[in-house]
């Protein structure tokens, strides 16, 4: 069990598959409790933290709707008290070229990737100063150290992120609350696998297995590969780490 994890409360963007379910599955079997919020079923997700002997809630939430993220803290209140950890994974990568691109399809990412990370934020962050103890995780993507194309709107909402990441740290590292990012590499997840592969490539497999081509350890990223990191940060050990945005991706990216 990770040091300060016992009976912690997390709450998790996006934690009803993928990543995110991985990240929770973790996170419980270091003690935590876990409350989830997707547009998605979470009912997987809490199966896996009950079975870690861990308390449980799936809250449906659309991350991009201030009123949906407050009545999703709402119901976390009344069932844990408050938030100790909050992890923002909800995100979509769809995959269009600039000239293709609409604002609309721009705004939607941005509003996912990187609007639902303030509006969780708002609502926890308050009760985490009021306790002097906090722990905040965001999703990075190592597309920002990489030649990629089609993801315009996708590598702004994640340098978004990154700047969001820092800022907050300013801010709240007087109050004992970090504020941490992970940059992964491509990953084999339902959410991938759901992509249409690049121009090029035979399906998903192939993409993700020439994505494995170019990292250091030459095997396609899964989410349990992501779990020990989410570990780390949101731990004591990881107190005096605030404002860093660690790559999680097989050294794809070597900076």
């Amino acid at each position: 069990m990770a040091k300060g994890h016992k009976d912690k409360v997390a709450v998790i963007t996006g934690g009803s598959l993928g990543i995110g379910q991985a990240f929770a599955k973790r996170l419980a079997e270091d003690g935590v409790h876990i409350a989830i919020a997707d547009i998605a079923p979470g009912a997987g997700t809490v199966k896996m933290v009950e079975a870690a002997g861990r308390q449980a809630l799936a809250c449906k939430c659309d991350v991009t709707s201030p009123d949906s993220i407050t009545a999703m803290a709402a119901d976390v209140q009344k069932t844990f008290g408050r938030c100790d950890i909050l992890v923002n994974c909800a995100g979509i990568y769809p995959q269009r070229a600039f000239d293709d691109m609409t604002f609309e399809e721009w705004r939607r990412v941005l509003s996912i990737n990187l609007d639902s990370c303030f509006l969780a934020a708002k609502q926890f962050v308050p009760g985490m100063k009021q306790r002097g103890w906090g722990r905040i995780v965001n999703m990075a993507s190592s597309t920002l150290g990489s030649v990629v194309t089609g993801f315009v709107h996708y590598m702004s909402s994640k340098a978004g992120i990154v700047g969001f990441t820092r800022a907050m740290a300013s801010e709240l590292g007087p109050h004992g609350i970090t504020v941490n990012a992970i940059s992964p590499g491509l990953t084999r997840s339902p959410g991938t696998l759901a992509r249409k592969p690049r121009a090029g490539m035979a399906d998903m497999e192939a993409e993700f297995n020439f994505a494995a081509t170019m990292q250091a350890i030459k095997r396609v990223e899964v989410p349990e590969d992501l779990v020990g990191t989410v570990s780390y940060l949101t731990s004591d050990d990881a107190a005096f780490i605030t404002g860093q945005t660690l790559n999680v991706d097989g050294g794809r990216v070597r900076s």
